[in-house]
């Protein structure tokens, strides 16, 4: 399966090799989860403004603990990135520390791993200072117990054990460096811990407004910051209010919440969230999980799926896998598979099929059934009631006419007489005022 490209682009700033290991036991005839990752690690190599330059790959049982590969592979890998004139090896899998030492002395050339390669993309693209802590801290989670052998030129010899002055130059190094990320660490913490405290008030507002909140979420690149953008264009129309969209992996990293303005009284919030990815990075999920909370206090989640995609079902499982790890797993949810009009087979959109729905972003009716679906489900908590409000509580009249929907509306002997089309929790709050 090794391949090697010829066709070099300017745009990009380094030449990379990308290497794997096949652990599957199959025979190798249908495309397999192991080459669907390859391609998704060259894609990533592209996002971050790589050109791969070749690709190497390698059948194992079980990987080399030593090395990653098999030694014969690492002279094949030296040799390629050498006449090829790479300037950085990217492997698919986390690298453990030894394994990043050992590679580094065989190759001499700069080594990364998937999860790095994901944290370089992720800290070219946050822009917001939450995102910037948060891949800050999951870097640093990740390089801490990275850091031995990043100083074998320096000796490890001093003289007695002990003392910090009694250790050799590397050793120095190396404790210093744990302390300063350490140091850091704890820094960032407290940092992400007031930044959380402040997103809580905010949620606070929200929930207290009564207004659904529905989230996007899903596979990286699958058209979910389309899809918010398409419902701002419509209901809103307010270009400054839109988000970034653009046609590659993790193009948005800040979670984003936007107010569609549907009409009568039937508003609801809507939250795009960083994509998922296969091998998702852990300290990646537990960095962004104040975020990601946005996920976890949705009324109803929207799973954007790549149906053009034909590994959509295996990025439908690992949204679910990613969600469940959230807290997220028993919200309800609209599957909206996306990018019907890009599918080999002609596909008729927008239809809604055994709960599932069918549209292309690009398209305005597919748009405005997404949108319907989601009222109606969003909505579902909401009661038809009627009520007499005295003339001297026109704030709780004021209260409604902002956050539900007024049918009809009269002025009687005692106060206002209105039917409205409320939550239930509203309901119950304002249960005194209810006439039959």
């Amino acid at each position: 399966m090794d391949k090697i490209s010829g066709d070099i682009k300017k745009e990009y700033r380094e030449r990379a090799v990308l290497v794997g290991v096949d652990l599957s036991k199959g025979n190798g005839k249908e495309y397999s989860e192991f080459e669907r990752s390859m391609e998704e690690l060259e894609n990533l190599a592209k996002s971050c403004f790589m050109e791969p330059v070749a690709i190497l790959t390698q059948k194992m049982e079980s990987i080399n603990k030593g090395l990653y590969i098999g030694t014969g592979k690492v002279k094949e890998v030296q040799e390629v990135a050498e006449r090829l004139e790479a300037d950085i090896i990217i492997f698919d899998n986390a690298l453990t520390p030894s394994q990043l030492r050992n590679l580094q002395d065989e190759l001499g050339k700069p080594i990364i791993d998937r999860t790095t390669l994901i944290l370089d993309i992720f800290e070219s693209r946050a822009r917001t200072r939450e995102a910037k802590l948060q891949v800050e801290s999951a870097r640093l989670q990740y390089l801490l117990p990275r850091l031995v052998g990043m100083h074998e030129a320096l000796t490890r010899q001093g003289g007695t054990s002990g003392s910090m002055s009694s250790r050799g130059a590397g050793e120095k190094k190396l404790e210093l460096d744990r302390r300063r990320i350490e140091q850091r660490l704890s820094e960032l913490r407290k940092e992400l811990d007031q930044v959380s405290k402040e997103r809580t008030v905010q949620r606070k507002k929200r929930q207290e407004s009564r207004i659904p909140l529905a989230a996007l979420v899903g596979y990286t690149n699958a058209g979910k910051s389309t899809i918010m953008n398409a419902m701002i264009d419509r209901y809103m129309g307010e270009e400054n209010k839109r988000v970034l969209e653009k046609d590659m992996l993790f193009a948005t990293l800040d979670t984003t919440v936007r107010r569609i303005n549907t009409g009568n009284n039937k508003d609801f919030l809507l939250s795009d969230t960083v994509g998922f990815i296969h091998k998702l990075p852990h300290t990646l999920v537990k960095a962004f999980r104040s975020t990601l909370e946005e996920v976890r206090n949705a009324d109803i989640l929207i799973q954007v799926v790549d149906y053009s995609d034909p590994f959509y079902p295996e990025q439908m499982k690992t949204t679910g896998e990613t969600l469940a790890e959230l807290g997220a797993g028993d919200i309800p949810m609209i599957i909206v598979y996306n990018k019907a009009d890009l599918c080999a087979e002609e596909i008729s959109y927008p239809r809604i099929h055994e709960n599932k729905l069918y549209i292309s972003a690009k398209d305005d009716t597919s748009v405005q059934m997404l949108v319907q679906m989601i009222i109606e489900r969003a909505y579902s908590d909401f009661v038809e009631v009627k009520l007499e409000i005295p003339y001297d509580k026109g704030n709780i009249v004021s209260y409604f006419r902002e956050n539900a929907h007024i049918l009809s509306q009269k002025y009687g002997e005692d106060g206002t007489e209105i039917l409205v089309k409320c939550h239930k929790a509203d309901s119950d709050k304002y249960r005194e005022y209810i006439r039959n």
